[in-house]
């Protein structure tokens, strides 16, 4: 009786994968690097490689996983079991994901976006436990989202829904990636953070460390930033306001909408804890209206790394279940 599941969470640099119980319990987990040569054509026989050889060498057999779920950056086709369009891994062409890993591990396998998938490992096991319309949002090198409701996670007619990062915060703001302007992933990635310190540096005439970092052109972070700001640089927590001004926004625009039991904070910017949580969740509660400002609340996320391979193992679980 198979009792186990395996997931993996694509990513740029990282292959991360993991056995897990039918629980969501991780049983083992390990990671490779994300080969992106030769127009990624090496990242899939990899994972089929690695996965087989921790096969081979753990108690386990083939027949005792149910099935194989992963998360991936992208424009996901779940149906076709495809990704296109994930550039960081160099997959510009259409990919045939599912077909290739079945293939070589011969295990139902199902992938979803990243940060969808990231959504079900908290949704799951982590911060959004327990209830069934939750919002996650992760602030990492861009901004993703994922919304369950009822739930489902949901995909809209294109695979768009949950796209938080580019809700438009700021009219003709930043250029972004997407090609539109203003977008939250512009102010509140860890790019964002960066981009809006540069900005904000040139006009603060004051005394702050991080202004004379600026000036000197030392590399400045968004962990650094949040760090000068708890320590008291003024700068630093101008720009901290303004970043956590346009994400009180946005979350309280998609909560007025979606009226969630929560909206979970992910990523490695929200590693900043109550720096980046206290005045985000007063620009929500500025923002949102009566009736959901009172019942939805933000969290941090808990389960940190291990999200992306708790939801993508989740994936195969579900599709069992609808199967």
């Amino acid at each position: 009786m198979a009792r186990n599941l395996i997931g993996i969470d694509l990513g740029g640099t990282t292959t991360k994968m993991a056995f897990l119980s039918l629980a969501g319990e991780v049983l083992t987990k390990w990671s490779i690097p994300t080969d992106i040569a030769d127009e990624g054509s090496h990242i899939v026989p990899n994972i089929i490689d690695s996965i087989s050889q921790h096969i081979t060498n753990s108690e386990f057999s083939k027949d005792d996983f149910l099935g194989i779920g992963m998360g991936t950056p992208g424009s996901v086709d779940i149906e076709n079991g495809t990704v296109i369009g994930a550039f960081n891994l160099n997959w510009k062409k259409r990919q045939q994901v599912r077909d290739q890993i079945q293939a070589g591990l011969g295990l139902q396998f199902i992938l979803d976006n990243d940060a969808n998938v990231a959504s079900l490992g908290e949704y799951w096991k982590g911060a959004g436990e327990k209830d069934s319309d939750v919002v996650f949002v992760t602030l990492g090198t861009g901004v993703g989202g994922g919304v369950i409701a009822g739930g489902h996670l949901l995909h809209g007619i294109n695979g768009g829904a949950g796209e938080l990062g580019h809700v438009t915060v700021q009219p003709n703001g930043y250029l972004c990636t997407c090609g539109k302007r203003g977008c939250l992933e512009q102010y509140a990635s860890a790019t964002g953070v960066v981009h809006v310190a540069a900005d904000m540096a040139k006009d603060f005439m004051g005394t702050s460390r991080l202004k004379e970092m600026e000036d000197n052109q030392e590399s400045v972070t968004s962990k650094m930033v949040f760090y000068l700001a708890d320590n008291g640089d003024i700068l630093a927590n101008q720009v901290v306001d303004r970043v956590t001004f346009y994400l009180g926004l946005a979350l309280a625009n998609v909560a007025n909408i979606l009226n969630p039991a929560n909206i979970i904070i992910g990523g490695g910017v929200s590693n900043a804890g109550n720096t980046l949580l206290q005045p985000t969740t007063r620009y929500f509660q500025e923002n949102a209206f009566p009736a959901v400002r009172d019942s939805t609340k933000l969290r941090l996320a808990q389960l940190g790394n291990d999200a992306g391979i708790i939801g993508a193992a989740s994936l195969a679980l579900r599709f069992q279940k609808t199967n």
